[in-house]
């Protein structure tokens, strides 16, 4: 679970979340597989069925053309369906529905496991309900400006740091899949296996693997109705009716780390600045600073605050399932790191971490 004093930072606005949905928002995988879900932790190892070969046209794909089609699908594309995440031994479900207009995504994702949570999306407009407890969290969560514009330019890096290779066909959820693995290049970063609908190029599942080709986390569609018809009109009267709940809004200030006194004294492989927000009430008092990085693939969050020593007792590691973290003390202040990225990774953005001005 992220820390308690850096949840208000996170772009959701809520306490208590995982880190994996902490992250999620920015993160590449889950805009294309499942916007806003929540809740995967742990660890699957699962044995895989041979693949049978893949179609000559689908071989001729550059990575590059592979992501663009899969992130094409994504906001193009209308369905419905049941959305499980494994990890560690556990499951967590939600059903979602998903509709787009060319110009607007809106989507619907009501977890199916644990504390009921209802999140409802319009582009980046985000709102979460609790009805049990009758609280929503308002949110804006900024896109990583990665896709599809990154893909497109110059800047597109993915290719320097990770390859592919098509593996061969297969079916998921009723759906026949083009299976495709995204291997790194170096020991920062983690590799993906992808089952993209054929027809489509939907990513249905989707696994994050270790160096040894291990399965880290699993995200996968149980079932799954494209082309449904989902109603962009009933989502947009859900997402306005707050009625009988007591509703948060997040109040961050989107800033420049240099701004705030801080810097990498040298880059990590890959990893480009994204964003960076402080809570706006506490501007200019040394605030909790949240600083994204991306690979294109993965992301990284860094938080610092000034230390405490009464909740800052001990420097950590913590592994839940794909998503790494470490906390260290850094002169005067308290440094967090997280992210789907091996725990060395994050130890590197800690060491070349300074601070340029008190």
């Amino acid at each position: 679970m992220m820390p308690a004093d850096l949840a208000s930072l996170v772009p959701s606005g809520r306490p208590g979340l995982t880190a994996v949905h902490a992250l999620f928002s920015r993160r590449f995988w889950r805009s294309l597989v499942l916007p806003l879900l929540a809740g995967a932790v742990g660890a699957l190892a699962q044995a895989q069925t041979p693949a049978a070969a893949l179609p000559a046209e689908a071989q001729k794909r550059s990575l590059t053309e592979w992501l663009t089609r899969i992130h094409d699908a994504s906001r193009q594309r209308a369905y419905v369906g049941t959305f499980v995440v494994s990890a560690g031994g556990e499951m967590s479900t939600s059903r979602i529905w998903h509709v787009c207009d060319g110009q607007q995504q809106m989507e619907r994702i009501d977890t199916l496991t644990g504390e009921p949570r209802i999140t409802l999306r319009r582009n980046s407009d985000v709102i979460t309900f609790a009805p049990e407890s009758k609280r929503a969290w308002v949110d804006n969560r900024e896109s990583l400006g990665l896709f599809p514009e990154l893909l497109r330019t110059p800047r597109n890096l993915i290719p320097e740091f990770y390859s592919h290779r098509e593996t061969g066909v297969d079916r998921v959820a009723g759906h026949k899949t083009h299976v495709l693995e995204i291997l790194p290049r170096d020991a920062l970063r983690f590799g993906y296996r992808i089952w993209s609908e054929q027809g489509t190029g939907l990513v249905v599942k989707l696994q994050t693997l270790d160096a040894k080709g291990q399965v880290l986390e699993q995200l996968a569609f149980s079932d799954l109705e494209l082309d449904a018809p989902v109603s962009m009109g009933k989502l947009s009267q859900l997402m306005r009716n707050t009625r009988g709940y007591e509703v948060y809004r997040p109040r961050l200030r989107k800033t420049t780390a240099e701004a705030e006194g801080w810097r990498l004294s040298e880059p990590v492989p890959g990893f480009q600045s994204m964003s960076c927000h402080v809570k706006e009430a506490e501007a200019g008092s040394d605030a909790p600073m949240h600083w994204v990085f991306s690979d294109g693939l993965a992301s990284v969050s860094l938080f610092v605050q000034a230390h405490d020593p009464v909740r800052h007792t001990r420097e950590n590691s913590m592994v839940s399932g794909a998503t790494h973290s470490i906390s260290r003390k850094l002169g005067d202040h308290w440094v967090t790191v997280m992210g789907e990225v091996p725990t060395p990774t994050l130890e590197q953005f800690v060491r070349v971490l300074e601070r340029i001005r008190r």
